[in-house]
């Protein structure tokens, strides 16, 4: 063999190698999945769906992002980092809005819809010793509200409003994730907590493990003062240790979200794989047993995603 001729060999060996190199990348897609803070409901979940998703989308290369929850998640996505993320309706609702007081600097006109998933329920919990046994206890109490301009902390200032308080009647206002919350309790530095989560949240499961526990109902007759996307729900009894009865507050129906960049068949796999595997993410989290796909598209507050769409028409909902 020549020595023009071996020359001409490798450089179609490297012209092959280059080529499988460039059709490997192009079939690898990132899916970055933006949760929360690790003692909520929202990582487990994220947990859960990065494995689906590696094990059954192709080329998937998946990541969880634990963050300050909703509103940080909305801002992430309108940036194209992330392509799937959890949010709160009234935070999505607000996103979309451009509320600046919310956390939303402009109208987060990126975003678009994947599913209505499962109801976050506001857990108010204190201490037995805080003596707190209704919202108007809260009065010169100290209060964790949520990590700043979290969905929780804008569903604590709902709340609040309802019930006619403000933050400036709390003896003490803490402004932390789940379970830095709970280990204030714990240590006696703090009353109380709202916790906007699905029921059975870990942080709220380790305090009522660890300390007496009063749960704090939110009337009935609240839930027309706040409104949609608000709505009546019931914390049923024993859900905590030391629960012995059922406790009426709101609850709040959580999204799963994306951007417009994301493409439409990463769109529809994500949607796909999701609803088609749901017993993985209920062995994750008892709360994804309320995702239902009959009502995935209900309250939808942005436009939404058409790959997701494409799912909904083949499943006859749409």
């Amino acid at each position: 063999m020549t020595f023009r001729m071996k020359g001409a060999l490798l450089a179609c060996a490297m012209a092959v190698t280059v080529g499988a190199g460039a059709a490997t990348a192009k079939a690898d897609q990132f899916i970055n999945i933006l949760t929360g803070g690790t003692a909520g409901v929202y990582y487990p979940l994220g947990v859960a769906l990065a494995k689906i998703y590696g094990d059954k989308i192709d080329g998937a290369r998946t990541q969880v992002q634990s963050t300050k929850g909703s509103v940080e998640n909305l801002n992430l996505l309108q940036a194209g980092k992330g392509e799937f993320a959890l949010t709160l309706g009234d935070s999505l609702k607000l996103a979309w809005a451009g509320d600046a007081d919310a956390g939303f600097k402009t109208k987060l006109d990126k975003i678009r819809g994947i599913a209505a998933v499962y109801p976050n329920y506001i857990q108010i919990v204190a201490s037995k010793e805080s003596g707190i046994k209704s919202l108007a206890d809260l009065k010169g109490k100290s209060l964790s509200v949520g990590a700043p301009k979290s969905g929780t902390e804008l569903n604590t200032r709902a709340i609040m409003a309802a019930a006619g308080m403000s933050y400036k009647d709390l003896a003490k206002t803490e402004y932390l994730p789940f379970a830095e919350s709970v280990e204030l309790i714990k240590n006696r530095q703090l009353d109380a907590t709202l916790q906007s989560a699905g029921l059975g949240v870990a942080s709220i499961r380790d305090l009522a493990s660890s300390v007496p526990i009063q749960v704090v109902a939110v009337p009935a007759d609240m839930v027309a003062k706040l409104g949609a996307p608000y709505i009546g729900a019931t914390i049923p009894a024993n859900t905590y240790s030391g629960q012995d009865a059922d406790v009426a507050t709101v609850a709040v129906v959580n999204f799963a979200v994306t951007h417009e960049g994301v493409s439409e068949e990463m769109v529809y796999q994500m949607t796909k794989q999701m609803f088609e595997n749901l017993p993985d993410m209920v062995a994750a989290h008892k709360a994804a047993a309320a995702i239902k796909l009959e009502k995935a598209l209900e309250g939808m507050p942005v436009p939404l995603h058409p790959g997701a769409a494409r799912y909904y028409k083949e499943k006859g909902l749409m």
